[in-house]
């Protein structure tokens, strides 16, 4: 018989971080300092609150099961550096402040967490322990590039992080997590006017309209998955568009998947050089000087 916690373990994706390796080596990849406002979706047992409170001195921890938000609370009640709250963390609204995101997120959750993370305003980064394959399909990891790392990479970095064996976990997942970073960029990679135009051209072209992405942007399409609203330019010239391929160094028939972001941004400034404007420079040293995003 199936005892209720751990029928509401799987109900929650609950798996409880266990390894103290594990738990610092989040706390580096986060790069909280003191001062900083931590905010924490999933908190759980605590595993990472109380570090992260020891180290940035504000925590505000989210956890959604009644049960391990009290157990939590008590545990916690003496720490003026951690506020727990038993709710949702998707229904809470951003703090007005900078802050960043930590946690070890339920893995059936993590595409609403990170949608959350990208549209906070003033979110800093966020650090996240993730299904393995999901950090990597979400960074390049096999090749390919998804909508939303795309769409927001002139706003994020996407970065992979370490890899945290199964066994660090309780319960024991199926599978092996990573660590995935989004970074907010100090000044965006395009002018803040542009970027609804870049993301609608990129959602344009992840609908598959002519069956390449070349024959998407030559034809348009009218509204475009992740632009609400929004309409492509319908029958772009197909030499303009041959022009903008040449400039990102893309072969005809290269699938949507394969086009990196920074070949995006090469086709958006080719197809839309108004809205492109001056991009931003990368600093020296900065990690995305050279690459390929």
């Amino acid at each position: 018989m199936v005892r209720p916690e751990a029928r509401r373990r799987a109900r929650l994706s609950q798996n409880f971080l266990t390894d103290g390796d594990a738990v610092r080596l989040i706390l580096r990849c986060s790069g909280v300092r003191p001062g900083d406002l931590v905010v924490e979706p999933g908190a759980g047992e605590g595993a990472l609150t109380r570090p992260l409170a020891r180290r940035a001195g504000r925590v505000i921890a989210y956890e959604i099961d009644p049960a391990l938000a009290r157990r939590l609370s008590r545990r916690l009640a003496a720490d003026p550096a951690v506020r727990v709250a038993g709710r949702d963390f998707l229904t809470a609204g951003p703090p007005a402040e900078p802050f960043a995101v930590v946690g070890n997120i339920p893995y059936a959750r993590t595409s609403e967490i990170v949608r959350w993370c990208l549209a906070a305003r003033t979110l800093t980064s966020a650090t996240l322990l993730t299904q393995l394959e999901y950090a990597r399909s979400r960074t390049g990891g096999y090749g390919r590039w998804t909508l939303r790392t795309v769409q927001s990479w002139p706003e994020f970095r996407w970065r992979l992080g370490p890899r945290v064996g199964r066994e660090a976990f309780t319960p024991v997942p199926r599978t092996d997590s990573a660590v995935l970073r989004l970074e907010r960029r100090r000044t965006p990679l395009l002018p803040p006017s542009a970027l609804p135009a870049y993301r609608a051209l990129v959602a344009e072209g992840f609908t598959g309209v002519g069956g390449s992405l070349r024959a998407t942007l030559s034809r348009g399409s009218r509204g475009s998955r992740g632009s609400r609203g929004s309409r492509g330019s319908r029958g772009r010239p197909p030499g303009r568009v041959r022009a903008a391929f040449r400039a990102a160094e893309l072969a005809p028939g290269t699938p949507v998947g394969h086009v990196t972001p920074a070949q995006w941004l090469a086709l958006f400034e080719e197809l839309h050089p108004a809205g492109a404007g001056e991009r931003a420079p990368l600093p020296d040293g900065d990690p995305d000087r050279g690459r390929d995003g």
